[in-house]
């Protein structure tokens, strides 16, 4: 068996592009949920949207580059490790933000800001850890990605479905909103089939070198989610901010992690292991505390402060 940092996952370049494509759309159903007036109630609520834009986009990468001291992984691991943490948050987090009684309003906030903000701080994330780190700076010397050209694909496959999803949804907000349910699933439905499908077409290799990445992302992904808690109820957040901020914290955009190894490094087996394995991941812990909490009033124990508190936060 090679050593994981010497295998190259194949993906079918026409497959990329349908992938690209998917993404597109799912970004694009993302948007057809948001409103203007999502963004105002957001406002109201300056501490969850500050917290959640720099435990995401600061903290989270800031982290990782810690836990990759502490498990000391392979290099492509711990690249793989860097480059998910510096991707924006999924859009699952908001329906498992809503699942969970969470301030569902405050999550789509986060996650469109997220995704905004990620066209800039993702590839300046992924190559100031990727090169500071001494596990991995061999590694990014020997792969020479442009931070431009990541911020190109980024601005592609983000910026222009958001900005159209967006615009419809303000210009034809009846069909915006017929279309919501029906986008969501096809999109996530498709997304899921391809990253099955890419992990089908490398079964020999993810069999194999699974196991190296399990533990891995259970840690890192506890981490995530931990930390969202931790630090929004460290503010004095209500319940259910803080249950959308450990969603919007812990639930990362796997889909384009994979495409951007795909498309910057030729399949690196343990970045695309590692982020494949995260996007499988993240949806079954998100769902298990997000059936938890579903379970727990968020009012309960905090008694009427908390009630006022959200009622602050405009939801």
């Amino acid at each position: 068996m090679a050593p994981i940092d010497q295998v190259h996952l194949n993906f079918n370049p026409s497959s990329l592009v349908a992938l690209n494509a998917v993404l597109g759309l799912v970004m694009f159903g993302v948007a057809l949920e948001l409103r203007v007036d999502d963004f105002r109630k957001a406002l109201k609520t300056p501490k969850g949207i500050a917290l959640g834009l720099i435990g995401h986009h600061i903290l989270f990468p800031a982290m990782t580059w810690c836990l990759i001291w502490i498990l000391n992984p392979t290099p492509s691991i711990a690249l793989g490790m860097i480059l998910v943490s510096s991707c924006p948050a999924g859009h699952v987090s908001n329906f498992l933000t809503h699942y969970a009684r969470g301030n569902a309003a405050l999550s789509v906030s986060v996650s469109a800001l997220s995704s905004l903000v990620a066209l800039v701080m993702t590839p300046l994330n992924f190559a100031f850890w990727g090169n500071l780190h001494p596990i991995t700076h061999d590694l990014m010397r020997a792969i020479a990605v442009s931070p431009a050209e990541m911020l190109q694909v980024i601005v592609l496959l983000l910026g222009l479905p958001l900005g159209l999803g967006l615009w419809v949804s303000h210009r034809y907000p009846r069909f915006a909103a017929k279309a919501q349910k029906p986008m969501k699933i096809f999109s996530l439905l498709v997304l899921v089939s391809f990253i099955i499908g890419a992990l089908g077409a490398n079964y020999r290799y993810f069999l194999e070198y699974v196991r190296f990445v399990v533990f891995v992302v259970l840690v890192h992904n506890c981490l995530a989610l931990g930390s969202g808690y931790l630090f929004s109820s460290m503010v004095g957040m209500a319940e259910r901010d803080r249950r959308a901020i450990t969603f919007e914290m812990g639930i990362q955009n796997s889909g384009l992690g994979l495409i951007l190894i795909f498309d910057f490094f030729n399949g690196l087996g343990g970045m695309a292991i590692v982020t494949a394995w995260w996007g499988v991941w993240h949806i079954i812990a998100g769902m298990t505390l997000a059936s938890f909490w579903r379970k727990r009033d968020p009012y309960r124990g905090a008694g009427q402060a908390n009630a006022m508190a959200d009622g602050i936060t405009g939801k």
